[in-house]
């Protein structure tokens, strides 16, 4: 995967450079750019299109929200992970509706920041590798902004998202159609037969799946899982 490249829009010097020094040391992300003002803000996305933007919600001349929904209007292919202080509940959601990946408040904690962006890094990886998705992907990768705060992702425990995928993809097979065991499935991925039924179950439990049992001509009826 490309190096993802981030535009800090901070005007705290002492700031903005604490978060390109969090930002470099995370593996995979390069800062293009600081920008201390709306204005500059402006032209740098617009010349550089950076692939994130680390954005204050307030400046001297206003909030950023004009930006954001600068860089939405464009259609830009351009995320943004709002680092704000503010508290109040009304900015919050006016990022939320502009979709922003993810909003942390100041003063930063580093595991916090650095968290952020490794699930952006995991979210544009998943995407780039995708043509389809199904329901279940699309849960695994709903934004961060979903849990602020939170530090989790949207999956039950013991529930991991890559492992998900790969079993998503087995239903995807031609011979898929004809139902899998939970044995089929452990041998497709590489899993334990437990570890396959646990999340075969959660699959069900989502209406990604629907068990039925199957009757052999010999042998012990068998349950098998049809992609809804």
């Amino acid at each position: 995967m490309k190096e993802i490249r981030v535009l800090i829009v901070e005007d705290d010097p002492r700031i903005a450079d604490l978060h390109r020094r969090f930002t470099e040391r995370v593996e995979g992300f390069a800062v293009a750019g600081i920008a201390e003002g709306l204005s500059d803000a402006m032209d740098m996305v617009d010349s550089l299109q950076p692939d994130l933007v680390l954005l204050d919600l307030y400046f001297p001349e206003g909030t950023s929200m004009d930006l954001l929904h600068h860089i939405r209007g464009q259609g830009m292919e351009t995320d943004v992970i709002y680092i704000t202080a503010a508290k109040e509940v009304a900015p919050l959601r006016q990022a939320m509706r502009g979709g922003v990946f993810d909003y942390i408040i100041k003063p930063v904690i580093a595991s916090r920041f650095h968290e952020s962006l490794e699930k952006y890094r995991w979210y544009r990886s998943r995407l780039s590798h995708m043509d389809v998705v199904e329901q279940c992907t699309v849960d695994s990768l709903r934004p961060a902004a979903k849990n602020i705060g939170e530090g989790k992702e949207d999956l039950p425990k013991g529930i991991d998202a890559l492992t998900l995928e790969k079993i998503c993809a087995v239903f995807h097979s031609k011979d898929a159609s004809a139902g899998l065991s939970a044995e089929d499935v452990a041998a497709r991925v590489g899993v334990s037969r437990s570890t396959s039924r646990r999340y075969l179950e959660y699959l069900v439990s989502v209406d990604f799946l629907v068990p039925d049992v199957v009757y052999g001509s010999v042998g012990r009826p068998e349950r098998r899982y049809f992609k809804v």
